[in-house]
């Protein structure tokens, strides 16, 4: 049989794809930013950068911040932050009391301090004890607090055992009052043994001998229960320096007593240690009638 025959291969053209046959991209419309918003926006901005954002505005948001906190709180007895601890709002001259305890003091940050209006005015400082001991910190004490701005009063820790006379001596051996300071004070806050008569006896010879030398009628300090059992409607003509911690009131009538130690936890900027805080009974100009002439 003859052979078959094959039929030829028909080949299709290939048709290449060239780059005008791509679909055509969309492209994304911007909207242009209105004139108003970008006016807004200037305006913002102007705002948080201005002063009167932060002098004003950012005062008002800390002001209704704060009064969120102490929200239940006395407002005549609030915390204050920085000196961690709670301050009567009624007073306006504040001060503290230091001795060997607190170590070696940063006199220029302790009159740096301040939170709203509350700040260091005056600091009694502890120059003695008994009849022999000298507060190693005093003399440093004595002379750089006055040198950053704070009136300076010292005080004495009274022993009734001893000769109010004699303590009253030593005292004045060692601290040098001088026009400007606040009066002398004496410390009395135990009866060592000794009868309240005894006690009482050796303390007014310690006051009548001090007030002789120095001219200035010196100040007592002591505790409120102390004062209320042994010391009340007795030496009244001398000022008084009451100790009442913790309270938004001192339980005494204010026209008795000058000072008040209502706090003995105070953090305060250049001291390592806490410190006793006191309030003083009346206004700045009260204060400096109170000073040595």
């Amino acid at each position: 049989m003859p052979p078959e025959k094959k039929k030829p291969v028909v080949r299709k053209p290939v048709v290449r794809k060239t780059s005008q046959s791509k679909s055509p991209q969309r492209k994304k419309k911007v909207t242009p930013v209105s004139v108003g918003l970008k006016v807004a926006i200037a305006g913002l901005l102007l705002i948080l950068l201005s002063p009167f954002y932060y002098g004003y505005i950012l005062n008002g948001f800390v002001s209704t911040w704060r009064w969120m906190r102490d929200w239940g709180q006395d407002p005549n007895y609030r915390t204050y932050e920085s000196f961690n601890i709670k301050i009567p709002r009624k007073y306006s001259i504040h001060g503290i009391d230091v001795s060997y305890y607190q170590g070696k003091i940063n006199w220029p940050l302790v009159k740096e301090m301040k939170e709203d209006e509350v700040k260091i005015s005056f600091a009694f400082i502890k120059a003695t004890e008994g009849l022999l001991q000298v507060d190693p910190y005093f003399q440093r004490n004595w002379r750089e607090a006055p040198k950053a701005g704070i009136v300076c009063g010292a005080y004495h820790f009274f022993r009734p055992k001893k000769s109010g006379k004699a303590q009253a001596k030593f005292f004045l051996q060692v601290v040098h009052i001088e026009k400007g300071d606040l009066p002398p004070v004496v410390d009395i806050e135990t009866l060592d043994g000794v009868s309240p008569l005894r006690m009482r006896l050796e303390l007014s010879d310690f006051l009548t001998y001090v007030e002789m030398k120095t001219k200035v009628r010196p100040i007592i300090y002591t505790g409120l229960k102390f004062y209320e059992d042994y010391l009340e409607d007795k030496l009244d003509e001398y000022p008084l320096w009451i100790a009442h911690y913790y309270q938004p009131k001192l339980r005494l009538a204010e026209g008795k007593w000058k000072f008040w130690q209502h706090s003995d936890k105070a953090k305060i900027n250049g001291i390592g240690h806490v410190v006793d805080f006191n309030a003083f009974s009346g206004d700045s100009t009260k204060l400096a009638g109170m000073l040595v002439k």
